[in-house]
């Protein structure tokens, strides 16, 4: 498995690498809490694969879901402190800190009023959507996260079905941030998924890149996107706000 990530593959196949945005700021690394990594070795692949692509810092992004993965600041404390004392034994050197992809449901509002969300550095708070149909109350909801002090975050709007550009320039325009897997630009999550997401980086919509992590796969997936014209595009002619959360 490790031979998959070696380094000389990799200088093979790209120009460059993911050390000009630093922070992966949404991933599913934290061992055994939601269907990210399984256990603790399969956390260590994923993060030295991470780091062999460029990445200085990662933000572990758990779900929160009020029906499925029911993590708290508690359950993800403990995981992520499993996993820096694994990385500390192996001598495996990255800054490693945690927040919480919080779904919008119904148990989010009632997280947001209590004060038990967990946003990242400077109150950016990273929320998802279901994949099957819109949010009633989407706008609101922002609103609500805004007039509460947290800038809130859109993960991977690229990749909900039923949403489209229109859909992304709204949510940005109620001052949302917006962000985009960076292996939606390879055709991972299907033809409409990549057009979407190159369309948003036409546009200027997007606001933060990351790998949403959750298994080899991915890394691999991750490693293909470095040979795209629009990542290449992102990581030298484009705004992004990762460098925020250092």
């Amino acid at each position: 498995m490790f031979g998959l990530f070696s380094k000389k593959k990799i200088d093979e196949i790209r120009r460059f690498d993911l050390s000009t945005i630093g922070v992966d700021m949404h991933s599913h690394v934290l061992p055994g809490i939601d269907d990210g990594a399984q256990n603790v070795e399969e956390s260590v692949v994923l993060v030295k694969a991470m780091m062999d692509l460029g990445i200085k810092k990662i933000i572990a992004t758990p779900h929160i879901m009020v029906d499925y993965y029911r993590n708290t600041s508690e359950t993800i404390a403990a995981a992520l402190y499993v996993l820096q004392n694994e990385l500390q034994n192996q001598q495996i050197e990255i800054e490693l800190d945690a927040a919480a992809e919080h779904l919008l449901d119904e148990g989010f509002e009632v997280l947001l009023d209590e004060g038990r969300v967990m946003p990242m550095k400077d109150n950016y708070l990273l929320f998802e959507m279901s994949f099957i149909d819109a949010h009633p109350n989407l706008i609101p909801v922002i609103q609500k996260m805004r007039e509460m002090g947290y800038k809130p975050i859109l993960a991977h709007p690229e990749r909900y079905p039923y949403f489209s550009i229109e859909n992304c320039e709204n949510v940005k325009s109620w001052g949302c941030d917006l962000q985009m897997n960076t292996i939606s630009l390879t055709g991972y999550y299907g033809t409409k998924t990549k057009l979407l997401a190159e369309t948003m980086i036409d546009r200027h919509l997007v606001d933060f890149i990351s790998s949403d992590m959750h298994h080899p796969k991915h890394a691999a997936a991750l490693e293909k996107s470095l040979k795209t014209s629009y990542m290449e595009k992102l990581l030298f002619d484009y705004p992004l706000k990762n460098l925020l959360l250092l």
